[in-house]
């Protein structure tokens, strides 16, 4: 019975990163208990710890695939970036907000990113919503596309600028957690599918691409000046 509890808590001894894993969640939810408490106490770390091995059991998560390394340099680099990005979108969207004048144009934009695992994905969607002035409202996780609403899409240099700060958010997490030499797909992974993802070595996705993706939104806002404040961009609007 115990080396069965044990198998569905740990579900295989010689996968040394899922123990891993494992084991950091206990660790997490024990720290969780102490400090809900309020003290700690050797009563407070043991009670932790069972909870945390009952809610282990009882209330398993699935199993996410985590593939490739983390890279501590380029992990350092990202944060640091993350903190700059927040302090300068800080002081633009305050600035929208006591300017004198009219309100700023706001909309929906697409972003269409290479990072192939769902795991880091979420962590980019995470840290995107975080940032003063982007909210990421939908994800199509097959074609790997966000659906944005900026702040402030009043000119074309506002919106490359978006688009610019997606890319090299989505380059610092690929240079982070998932390079081209060290990914393989998981077979755990329902959409780890080449047909969607494959990104050829050196890829990096919107890098580089920002004024083709930003065209067709400039075009749309062009021909339609009254467009509304957060009214999305019709899918094929603005085309050639």
């Amino acid at each position: 019975m115990a080396r069965r509890l044990v198998t569905r808590i740990l579900p295989d001894l010689r996968d040394g990163r899922a123990v891993a894993v494992k084991v950091g969640q206990l660790i997490w939810l024990d720290a969780v208990w102490v400090m809900l408490w309020g003290s700690v106490t050797w009563g407070n770390i043991a009670g932790g710890l069972l909870v945390g091995l009952a809610i282990l059991l009882l209330l398993p998560l699935p199993p996410v695939p985590v593939e490739g390394r983390v890279h501590l340099g380029s992990l350092l680099k990202l944060i640091g970036v993350f903190i700059v990005e927040m302090f300068r979108s800080s002081i633009e969207v305050a600035w929208l907000a006591i300017r004198p004048g009219s309100m700023p144009l706001s909309a929906v934009l697409r972003a269409k990113v290479s990072i192939k695992s769902d795991l880091v994905l979420t962590l980019l969607v995470d840290m995107m919503n975080l940032i003063p002035g982007t909210m990421v409202l939908d994800i199509d996780t097959k074609r790997r596309l966000l659906y944005v609403h900026v702040v402030d899409v009043s000119s074309e240099k506002a919106v490359r600028q978006f688009y610019r700060s997606t890319a090299r958010l989505e380059r610092l997490f690929i240079d982070a957690f998932e390079r081209d030499n060290e990914w393989h797909a998981s077979p755990m992974h329902g959409i780890d599918d080449d047909d969607f993802h494959h990104v050829t070595p050196g890829a990096r996705g919107l890098a580089g691409d920002a004024r083709r993706m930003a065209a067709p939104e400039i075009a749309y806002r062009k021909a339609h000046p009254t467009a509304g404040p957060g009214q999305q961009v019709p899918e094929g609007e603005g085309k050639a």
